[in-house]
């Protein structure tokens, strides 16, 4: 009895429905746990960027010569993403509508803050990327489980309809690879749903530190900008801890 009831068994032995109810939960899964996976090692090396990030842009070196090394990367064919693709995108901004506007003070820092926060647009996709199949993997799969359960025992009822007399014995190994699908259904949600919430805090945090950046950085520019004006020397901002 224990050899029938067996997970395999229960399996092969289910309707066709039930089967491929089954089969759609394992795949989505599989697909959610290498989706957390990426995902984890993605917000690992986010914040290792931005702790080296920070380190360097606050060490108070020559902010001219950092974005050249940037720039160096991404002319190389690199892609540039977190606050390097932010602060690059908004110093490169800066120059080029520095020698082109030149005292127009407002139309440069619009034109700078225009350029960081489509940067800052483009990684907010980033860590949006993925979650909502974990939201809908974590909302559905309880109801295709549910859906497998309920038509499974539907077959069972209608084997057993012709049967003068019902036991435990005869429905159980019906019942039971009908829960299967149940089962998996929550073993698909659950982690898909913690996963979801956790990411999507985690993203917020990344995406509150990289505003909070920006606002900083445009300030930097901003001093920068309105000392040139009243005479100051108009030089590339040399660091951001003596700006």
């Amino acid at each position: 009895m224990a050899e029938e009831l067996s997970l395999w068994n229960l399996i092969l032995g289910a309707g066709l429905i039930v089967q491929a109810t089954i089969l759609l939960l394992v795949v989505l899964s599989v697909v959610s746990w290498a989706m957390i996976v990426k995902r984890v090692q993605f917000l690992r090396s986010v914040e290792e960027q931005v702790n080296e990030f920070e380190d360097r842009f606050w060490s108070g070196d020559s902010l001219a010569d950092f974005y050249k090394e940037l720039d160096g990367r991404s002319s190389g064919g690199e892609q540039l993403t977190g606050l390097e693709g932010i602060f690059h995108a908004g110093f490169k901004e800066f120059q080029r509508l520095r020698e082109r506007l030149g005292n127009d003070t407002d139309a440069l820092m619009a034109g700078v803050q225009r350029s960081m926060r489509v940067a800052l647009t483009r990684e907010e996709d980033l860590f949006d990327r993925n979650l909502p199949f974990l939201a809908t993997v974590g909302s559905t799969s309880p109801y295709i489980g549910l859906f497998g359960t309920v038509w499974g025992i539907m077959r069972v009822f209608r084997d057993v309809a012709g049967v003068p007399q019902v036991s435990l014995t005869t429905v159980a190994p019906g019942i039971s690879e009908t829960l299967i699908a149940t089962a998996l259904g929550l073993f698909a949600a659950i982690p898909a749903v913690i996963a979801y919430n956790r990411f999507l805090v985690r993203g917020n945090l990344f995406i509150g530190n990289y505003k909070l950046f920006t606002e900083e950085f445009i300030g930097i520019l901003n001093r920068q900008v309105y000392s040139s004006s009243e005479g100051r020397p108009a030089a590339a901002p040399a660091g951001a801890a003596q700006s």
